[in-house]
């Protein structure tokens, strides 16, 4: 883990974790489970490394240009607030 301080908050105390992380682009998505985040253990704050950003993108892209198939699909509900 490196030692850096929280954007937010100051803090230098983080944890590696995994977490579901959602990507979306013009009204589509891609749930991508077990992305690696680093969270600030005083604020919560997430961090993600650029070059996981940047693979999550490449496969969305991918598969909504017919070059790569999901591992699954997934129905999602949608509920407008008021």
């Amino acid at each position: 883990m490196r030692k850096v301080q929280c954007n937010f908050c100051g803090s230098e105390r983080y944890e590696e974790r995994r977490i579901d992380y959602l990507y979306s682009h013009k009204g589509k998505y891609l749930l991508v489970p077990n992305t690696p985040v680093e969270v600030c253990l005083n604020c919560g704050m997430i961090y993600y490394d650029a070059a996981v950003l940047k693979e999550i993108e490449r496969h969305f892209f991918a598969i909504y240009q017919d070059e790569e198939k999901p591992d699954r699909y997934i129905q999602m509900p949608a509920k407008a607030y008021a």
